[in-house]
């Protein structure tokens, strides 16, 4: 959390938006509406630092040359899909959706049968595993075999195949309720987290961590036997209101929380799990931001209008990655950083000091 994504778009890709409601020509990212974010507001840009060096992959396909870019995903540094919907200028939606996936990291790509669609805009999501489709009004089509083959169900509600690939122990959107998936069944946790507002449930080295927000207030939770009972733990006051608290897994498996002020463009603030919850100041760091992932030894990196910066011993820093202002920052499952904008997506694999970045670039021909 697409199909194609326009330029003007980005602020709509990242607003959170329900299973079931209407999606129009915007993408809706169903696993995860905790990181949702609007674009931030307009800011004088920091000086450049100088970047790091980039390898380009630049693949052309045999689609056509009336094809709008495609919108890519991936799931690790190496697997990734490509989806083309549309064809343009002047925007036609009536060009037939086409689809491809790389197993080397966007170096080569190999064409897949995309599934029947009425739908003029087909929404492409991915998580390890599992591939999904999504067309209007409710037709979903989810595949486990990297897209060799599709089932095809009909809902206002993600197919429990693809609700069950987003973890283990997740909240349903139904009830609020933590719950356990066992295969493609849902069933609630023996307790429930005591977690007023409940926002989040992540697992990591054995624990399942609860966070939310009430008033302004974060709230977190542990359990380290699988939910069957819990321990509220404090934490510690960030300096301002909150509006979404986030529980993340950094890379090393600590356990972290993100706490971003209602506004949702403002700085966040970060804290680790020592046994306790520690607040990480931040000296020195911009008034906005768009995205923050965890990285080892409890930093994080945070992308805005000022560019990219670490969080790490108390401060803030830029880094010299290659991103501008409207990256996206993911973390991927295997540990890659994707940065993403509706025009490109760029993996880097390694330590803080010394990643290597890819910019995948897929164009029709």
């Amino acid at each position: 959390m697409t199909g194609q994504v326009t330029r003007s778009g980005l602020a709509l890709l990242l607003v959170p938006l329900l299973a079931g409601c209407s999606i129009g020509d915007v993408r809706r990212r169903p696993p995860d509406r905790m990181t949702a974010s609007p674009r931030p507001a307009e800011t004088e840009p920091a000086p450049p630092t100088p970047a790091a060096d980039v390898e380009v992959r630049h693949v052309r396909v045999a689609v056509g040359r009336r094809y709008e870019a495609p919108y890519v995903e991936f799931v690790s540094a190496e697997r990734g899909y490509a989806q083309f919907s549309g064809c343009g200028p002047p925007v036609d939606r009536s060009c037939p959706a086409l689809l491809y996936s790389t197993v080397d990291g966007g170096r080569t790509w190999r064409q897949l049968r995309h599934p029947p669609s009425l739908s003029a805009n087909p929404q492409l999501y991915v998580v390890p595993g599992v591939l999904a489709i999504f067309a209007d009004p409710h037709d979903w089509y989810v595949s486990t075999d990297g897209g060799v083959t599709f089932a095809h169900t009909v809902g206002e509600r993600a197919p429990a195949a693809w609700q069950a690939a987003q973890g283990r122990f997740q909240i349903d959107e139904a009830t609020g309720r933590a719950v356990r998936w066992q295969g493609q069944r849902m069933t609630p946790l023996p307790a429930q987290p005591p977690v007023p507002g409940l926002q989040g449930l992540v697992e990591t080295r054995g624990l399942l961590v609860a966070a939310g927000v009430n008033g302004g207030k974060p709230y977190a939770a542990i359990s380290p036997d699988g939910g069957r009972s819990w321990q509220r733990t404090a934490v510690p006051a960030s300096g301002g209101e909150v509006g979404v608290l986030r529980p993340m897994v950094g890379p090393d498996g600590e356990a972290r929380l993100v706490g971003w002020p209602p506004d949702r463009t403002s700085f966040p603030t970060f804290w680790r799990y020592l046994g306790r919850w520690i607040p990480l100041p931040a000296g020195g760091h911009p008034a906005r931001a768009l995205s923050a992932v965890p990285l080892t030894t409890g930093r994080f990196a945070v992308s805005g209008p000022d560019g990219v910066g670490v969080v790490a011993d108390g401060w803030y820093d830029r880094l010299d990655w290659p991103l501008g202002p409207e990256h996206y920052l993911t973390l991927l499952d295997d540990g890659t950083v994707m940065g993403r904008t509706p025009d490109e997506v760029l993996l880097a694999t390694g330590t803080v000091g010394g990643r290597h970045w890819v910019r995948v670039v897929l164009e029709p021909t």
